[in-house]
């Protein structure tokens, strides 16, 4: 049977969780910090996380059979650990899981974590293909893999498609850390911010970012100028693992990133999170370390290299940072009734850790993702917490 396809070009309104997109010699790039960020920092960590599309996706309407898209992801190998699995699409339609695949293939960044550096080795275009969907009028959205750099180059179908109607839904935009960009999470819709978003019946824009929850004025920026209807914030464990910076910065960094959001979005719901229970990070300060004895064995994980002792100097804890970010957010709240805090050992606590232990000491596993998506809604999006919808 040869199908007639039709191509139709990938913008900007095809796209949802994306804040920007940028033109390649093959396609399009989608990122989730616009271009002014992304030119104030020149950290490749950053830059790796926010083109990694957590939570970004394609939403169309179609009648279409059998959707084809070309896509060219880049894969992450790290030398001595287990090789990673390829990212996954997930296919919805009309709200509801319809599919899964992968791209095969693609570039390769091999990362030496001993040595500290990367070589990206160039790959080919590969071609994901859903078949036999209702032959109907429907909504369709196709997640792209949180984890895996994927660089968008042509959307074929059996069918006309266009963008796909406003549902009239509140916006919620997240900023965390790996944690929130979706770590070890089983799929793309099954990241715990996805799994809320979809249990609240709320858009998610995603800035979930890798290694990069460090309150850069940046990131601020980004959030006081996307539109939105609820925001979050999940600030302390990349401060910690990357010992960035002392109490005494601290402190004041906070308030200058809540200011900034709040010039924005002055009475928009706000959110702040504290970490999650991370037991090698509760009391020993960073950075954080990968643990090259575990490595040897083909495990990754990571260790705590702080000193407890220099806490009393300023060295951040996560028992410290959450200390701090309550009566921050304490005594901004006198003058900001719309500002709200959650200690994120609400979501993932002592008794959690006891069942559910961080596999690599610093990420939670696809049950975990699962388990703080369920909590967060429970508590943020019920009638009582702070973003009732």
């Amino acid at each position: 049977m040869n199908t007639h396809w039709i191509t139709t070009p990938l913008t900007a309104d095809l796209l949802r969780g994306a804040l920007d997109l940028e033109r390649t010699t093959r396609g399009v790039l989608p990122h989730r910090l616009p271009a002014r960020a992304r030119a104030q920092c020149a950290d490749p960590q950053l830059a790796l996380a926010e083109a990694q599309p957590s939570g970004v996706r394609l939403a169309f309407r179609t009648r279409a059979t059998v959707i084809e898209l070309d896509t060219l992801p880049t894969k992450r190998v790290y030398v001595g650990a287990p090789p990673r699995p390829d990212g996954v699409y997930d296919l919805l339609v009309d709200g509801r899981p319809a599919g899964q695949a992968s791209v095969p293939g693609g570039h390769t960044l091999t990362i030496d974590m001993t040595t500290g550096t990367a070589e990206h080795r160039a790959g080919a275009v590969g071609t994901l293909r859903f078949t036999d969907l209702p032959d109907r009028l429907k909504d369709v959205e196709i997640w792209l893999p949180h984890n895996e750099t994927t660089e968008l180059v042509a959307l074929r179908t059996d069918a006309p498609v266009e963008p796909a109607s406003d549902r009239g839904r509140k916006v919620w935009l997240h900023h965390g850390s790996s944690i929130s960009h979706g770590s070890d999470a089983a799929s793309p819709t099954t990241t715990w911010p996805a799994l809320a978003a979809a249990l609240a019946g709320v858009e998610l824009i995603n800035l979930g970012l890798g290694g990069g929850a460090l309150l850069d004025p940046f990131t601020a920026r980004t959030l006081r100028d996307t539109p939105a209807d609820l925001i979050s914030v999940k600030i302390g464990i990349n401060l910690v693992n990357t010992d960035l910076m002392r109490l005494r910065a601290f402190i004041p960094a906070v308030h200058g990133f809540l200011d900034t959001v709040r010039e924005g979005h002055p009475t928009t719901p706000l959110l702040v999170v504290s970490p999650l229970l991370c037991p090698i990070h509760e009391d020993t300060p960073g950075p954080s370390a990968p643990d090259f004895t575990a490595l040897a064995a083909g495990r990754l994980r990571f260790r705590a290299d702080g000193d407890p002792a220099e806490v009393a100097q300023g060295k951040l804890t996560l028992t410290v940072i959450r200390e701090e970010l309550a009566e921050i957010v304490r005594r901004r709240a006198a003058q900001d009734p719309n500002l709200h805090y959650l200690d994120g050992r609400d979501l993932y606590g002592e008794a959690d850790a006891a069942e559910l232990p961080l596999p690599d000491e610093l990420h939670p596993d696809a049950a975990t993702h699962r388990r703080i998506g369920e909590r967060f809604a429970k508590l943020a999006f019920t009638a009582e917490g702070p973003f009732r919808v």
